[in-house]
């Protein structure tokens, strides 16, 4: 169950799992099953595994790795300090015990080695190089050279279509009912919280309510874009058109159309906006970021002028096929 954003952040996490790690003893990665919030039960041994895991521990000749059993910690409120303790959140978030952006990830990319990822697991890119003619023998392909790998090889979301596993990393929080198309694309510590139409980037730091939908490539800026900071989420039956981009939050109920790109410095006018007596205000022009959360909004661009413009919408917003999303 996700996390409520308004209760207390957790602190502390802990969880069984897999390590694969090289001859020499560099971690590469880890596979948590069931993660779990809180400290390790009172009483229990911090390195006893369950047998089932346990029963798992092997070594790969083909890759020059071996997989073993561990016990991982989290200092949640802390920044990671750790191989396991990266993989651990990561877990965290794609089995939805977190929502994005309430642990701290700091350091993660520094704790995060860059692997070459098979599709039997991780080996180092220089022994991907120098075995590739064994790899090739065994049947074993690589397929990315990347930090992060992809979420179906460690987690199995609940109620969740993804129709190209290369795009969903890891770390994704990815809520039942969310439909993520084979052009969408969803970052760490990034996702839905309801059911969503993904067919665009949903990039690292932002959320996306409910009945939401995120249109063939469109684009979202997150944390990671320019160094930015700012964090930005999508409302609930919202919708960004094809082809879109947004660096503002989208508030409930709000559409930006097809093709149009909104940042935070983008001058809008503001046109049928009401005044606090609910009476038809003035126009006026406004940085975008000044309407950053409004609920109720249509960004639209002027085909005759040129400028963009947010007009005030009635109403709820878009209903998704309950078909594609049961």
């Amino acid at each position: 169950m996700t996390t409520n954003a308004d209760s207390p952040a957790p602190t502390h996490a802990w969880g069984d799992g897999l390590a694969t790690e090289t001859l020499d003893g560099q971690l590469l990665d880890a596979w948590f099953p069931e993660p779990q919030l809180g400290e390790i039960p009172q009483g229990r041994d911090p390195h006893l595994v369950p047998s089932l895991l346990a029963d798992l521990a092997t070594e790969d000749e083909h890759r020059e790795v071996r997989i073993r059993p561990i016990v991982a910690t989290s200092r949640l409120n802390e920044a990671v300090s750790s191989v396991t303790d990266a993989y651990l959140r990561l877990h965290l978030l794609s089995h939805l015990l977190v929502q994005p952006n309430t642990i701290n990830l700091d350091g993660i990319f520094a704790h995060l080695p860059n692997n070459a990822w098979t599709n039997v697991g991780p080996l180092t890119p220089e022994a991907a190089a120098r075995l590739r003619p064994r790899l090739r023998r065994a049947g074993i392909q690589v397929y990315a050279i990347d930090k992060f790998p992809r979420l179906l090889d460690y987690v199995t979301p609940d109620r969740v279509r993804i129709a190209d596993g290369g795009r969903v990393r890891l770390g994704a929080h990815l809520a039942p009912g969310t439909v993520v198309m084979h052009e969408g694309f969803v970052n760490f510590n990034a996702g839905t919280l309801g059911a969503s139409m993904v067919e665009g980037r949903i990039s690292q730091g932002v959320v996306v309510g409910d009945g939401s939908d995120i249109g063939g490539g469109a684009s979202i800026m997150g944390t990671l874009s320019g160094g930015g900071t700012q964090r930005i989420t999508i409302g609930e039956r919202a919708l960004l058109g094809a082809n879109s981009g947004l660096g503002i939050s989208l508030g409930d109920d709000s559409i930006v159309e097809a093709g149009l790109y909104v940042t935070a410095g983008t001058k809008v006018a503001v046109v049928g906006a009401t005044n606090p007596r609910g009476e038809l205000g003035e126009p006026r022009v406004v940085k975008a970021i000044e309407l950053s959360g409004a609920a109720g909004l249509l960004f639209r661009r002027n085909s005759v002028t040129g400028a963009v413009e947010a007009v005030a919408r009635s109403g709820a917003g878009i209903v998704l096929n309950a078909d594609l999303h049961a």
